[in-house]
Formats: C-alpha cells, sequence, structure tokens
C-alpha cells in the first residue's frame, strides 16, 4: 500500500499545548496508525493526560503489529492506556486529569477507528466524499458541553471506546483532529479542504490559517490520503 499523510498540532489562542499526536507507519508490513488525544480544559495536567494515553497506546500498537486489529486489541490498548494514566494521577496526588482520544490504524486495506470524546475522526471517498464522521460523546448540562466518555480520574467506565472498521479504497483520505481543528470553521468548509487534490501538507496548512484566524483553543490534525492499494 503506498500513501502519504502530514500533521500538525499548535497551542493557538491557549497559553500551553494540551493535545499531543503521533503517527507510525510500518510500509514493510502494510501498517499505519496515528492517534490524537485532547487535555481536557477545566482540569490540570491537560497535556500530561493526552500525552500518557497517546504513547501508552502507540506503543501497545507497535508491539503487537502481528495481532489482528479488532475490537478485543483496541479495548487492550485502551485498557492498558488508562491504568498507565491512572498510575500517574496517583503519583501527583491522584489529581483529577483527562483527556479525550482519536486513533486510526490500517493493516492492509483494513481500517480501524476508535475514539472516546469529541476529537473526531472523518473518512473521505473520491466522488463520494466523507463517508462516515465518528460522532461526539458529548452531553448538554444547564448550556455546558460536557464530555460523556473521556480518560478520567477514578473513572474507568467512561474510558470505553467507540469502534468502527471499514474497508479502503485507492483514493481514500482519512483526517483526525481535535475539536479546536473543526471547531474553528464551518464543517463543510473542512469536507470542502478535504476533498482538493492538494498535498495533505498543503491542505492542513489552509486549515492552520483558519485556525488562527477563527480559533480560540489547541488545535491538531492528522491528514491521511492513500495512493494505492
Amino acid at each position: 500500500m503506498l500513501m502519504r499523510y502530514a500533521s500538525l498540532s499548535k497551542q493557538g489562542a491557549r497559553r500551553n499545548n494540551e493535545d499531543y499526536i503521533q503517527a507510525i507507519y510500518h510500509p514493510e508490513e502494510n501498517s499505519w496508525m496515528g492517534i490524537i488525544c485532547d487535555g481536557m480544559g477545566g482540569h490540570s495536567k491537560g497535556e500530561l493526560a493526552s500525552q500518557t494515553v497517546a504513547e501508552t497506546i502507540t506503543r501497545y500498537w507497535q508491539k503487537h503489529l502481528n495481532y489482528k486489529d479488532d475490537q478485543t486489541k483496541v479495548e487492550k490498548a485502551c485498557l492498558a492506556a488508562y491504568r498507565r494514566f491512572s498510575q500517574k494521577a496517583e503519583n501527583i496526588g491522584n489529581m483529577e486529569m483527562g483527556t479525550t482520544m482519536v486513533m486510526v490504524s490500517i493493516k492492509n486495506t483494513h481500517l480501524t477507528i476508535a475514539h472516546v470524546g469529541d476529537s473526531r475522526c472523518y473518512h473521505f471517498r473520491k466522488k463520494e466524499g466523507c463517508i462516515f464522521q465518528t460522532q461526539d460523546h458529548v452531553k448538554n448540562s444547564s448550556g455546558w458541553e460536557i464530555v460523556a466518555r473521556c480518560f478520567f480520574t477514578g473513572r474507568p467506565d467512561v474510558a470505553i471506546p467507540e469502534i468502527h472498521q471499514a474497508t479502503l479504497q485507492r483514493g481514500d483520505k482519512i483526517l483526525l483532529c481535535s475539536d479546536g481543528l473543526y471547531k474553528s470553521m464551518p464543517t463543510d468548509i473542512l469536507k470542502e479542504k478535504v476533498m482538493e487534490e492538494k498535498l495533505p501538507a498543503e491542505i492542513l496548512d489552509e486549515f492552520d490559517l483558519l485556525c488562527v484566524e477563527s480559533g480560540d483553543d489547541n488545535y491538531s490534525g492528522i491528514l491521511l490520503e492513500i495512493l494505492d492499494i
């Protein structure tokens, strides 16, 4: 499989960047994995929460490249991440901290998407546009938007990933992003730009400009394009 991808992660209007991203590519295994975690505002150590979860899931994936990408593998990776996350929280006095997570794994033509929270993944196909979008795990309470699923101190019951699987085709594009990116522009603009015949880095550069103009949060994105199967 031939692919190309680009990424960005910036602090935007915030004082520090609590997003954390990673992407790993093993061409000899026809394998790619990308992840974005967004430390939750209103709680301490968001940058520690996001980095811990992203790095633990990535390490688990690298150690288990030969295992089938399925629900069991995703759940075990997230369990390992929650255990590590909980240990970090305990080490700093059981401080309340939290993070969202969205990840994509590709093995040959097999696509696996998993997420908790309101970081998103979009799957695009030529001539069809966006054929899949993760649904945010949020609920409204007294006018506030509350993240219903996430990695959060003392709450293993809400660190439950939602999983979607599909088969990739040549020309497909996958966008992972934190809410700071997609909330900085109208949804139709985001989708139109991903569908443009441009390099992933060029499209992310355009998103960067829009986030600078209209955003009020950290923003991160990974854009992947499948060139050939």
